[in-house]
């Protein structure tokens, strides 16, 4: 479903990529794990087109997003990319169900429609009691869970998550773990996940392993 290749990235002199290579499967939960500075979180980024690769070709669904621009990509990545982050990014003036609706209001999709959905994704992920609270409201794991709402409220076709549970007690973190694959489960959704935790790498599918800007491990 995802398949990346030949990916290299530099930032002036330093070579942070190294001809990286990468296939993900659908319904796949895959870890990327590495010390700090191995170009894990480069690559999510990269994959995700949140940033440019210096070279190589990046292919969701047979699509070239290494080709994609502008506007086309911004609609490209909204419909079909979900995000999570280690700081869940919500946006502090809205609520828990508006900031779940954002992104498929953006797609223009029927108001109401995202709405219904939304609160369904919010009462899945446990956080059905909290739809009109805004992010200041809300523990560290609740954030979180909207966030992965949100990541999902446009059926994407794979969701990235850079250190998901980095910012969570071990407890908000395990549950976060069952989640994912609870919601492969479910939707057959797929994960691509940067992470230090080395419980839920345990967990994962398949775990790719990073040193020096480059897969060593698992590919």
């Amino acid at each position: 479903m995802l398949t990346a290749k030949g990916i290299e990235k530099y930032y002036g002199d330093l070579w942070v990529l190294k001809g990286v290579d990468v296939g993900i499967a659908k319904g796949e939960i895959v870890s990327i794990v590495g010390p700090s500075g191995s170009g894990k979180s480069t690559l999510l980024h990269i994959l995700g087109t949140l940033d440019e690769p210096a070279k190589g070709e990046i292919f969701l669904q047979n699509k070239k997003m290494h080709e994609l621009r502008g506007r086309p990509l911004a609609a490209f990545r909204n419909r079909h990319i979900g995000f999570v982050f280690q700081f869940h990014h919500l946006l502090p003036e809205f609520s828990a169900l508006e900031n779940v609706c954002i992104p498929g209001w953006i797609a223009g999709r029927r108001k109401r429609e995202v709405e219904e959905e939304a609160l369904d994704l919010l009462k899945v992920l446990g956080v059905g009691h909290r739809v009109d609270n805004k992010p200041g409201a809300l523990s560290g794991g609740e954030a979180q869970r909207v966030a992965v709402a949100r990541a999902l409220i446009n059926h994407p076709d794979i969701v990235f998550a850079d250190e998901p549970t980095g910012n969570l007690d071990t407890a908000n973190a395990k549950e976060l773990h069952r989640l994912f694959f609870d919601l492969r489960d479910r939707f057959q959704q797929t994960f691509l996940i940067v992470t230090h935790n080395e419980e839920l790498a345990r967990m994962s599918d398949r775990v790719l392993h990073m040193k020096d800007g480059q897969i060593i491990l698992g590919n």
